[in-house]
């Protein structure tokens, strides 16, 4: 069974679905907890995805898992509830709402925020490139920019 199997739910017809918006709110939950448990401060505040560049710059070498590595085992999984996690720092930093569309066959990579001041962030693709080029900005420097100008 995979990661996302566990977020499926049942539809009128009795048949599983996933459903993106609850496994977004699932995934950052998880990976918060999964985060302080590990020594990273993960409080939803801007200044903690300092801890998430500090998280990758430990568990990631050369784009890819560290061996033994927290990223070691169930990257997809991972990686998505971290970029949830992301999204939703600047989301509350700033103000905004989650766009998620069930029918895309990419919808974990391509869910996406639209802050308030109409920025619109993709921020599991945006994690993804933070894995795979560590010398990217990191993610702290990204969730900032996302206040004055529209950033991906």
């Amino acid at each position: 069974m995979g990661f996302f199997d566990l977020f499926k739910h049942k539809n009128a017809n009795n048949q599983t679905k996933p459903v993106l918006s609850e496994d977004v709110v699932k995934g950052y939950d998880w990976i918060s907890k999964a985060l302080i448990f590990s020594g990273y401060q993960a409080d939803f505040s801007l200044e903690s995805l300092n801890e998430i560049d500090r998280f990758f710059d430990e568990n990631a070498q050369d784009g890819q898992a560290v061996p033994e590595g927290l990223l070691a085992q169930d990257l997809g999984k991972r990686i998505f509830a971290v970029g949830a996690y992301v999204g939703e720092v600047i989301r509350r930093a700033y103000g905004g709402t989650w766009i998620i569309d069930d029918r895309d066959p990419e919808g974990e990579i391509n869910v996406s925020v639209k802050l308030a001041n109409g920025t619109t962030i993709l921020p599991v693709q945006r994690v993804m490139k933070r894995l795979k080029n560590p010398d990217e900005d990191g993610l702290y420097i990204y969730g900032a920019a996302c206040e004055q100008r529209d950033i991906r």
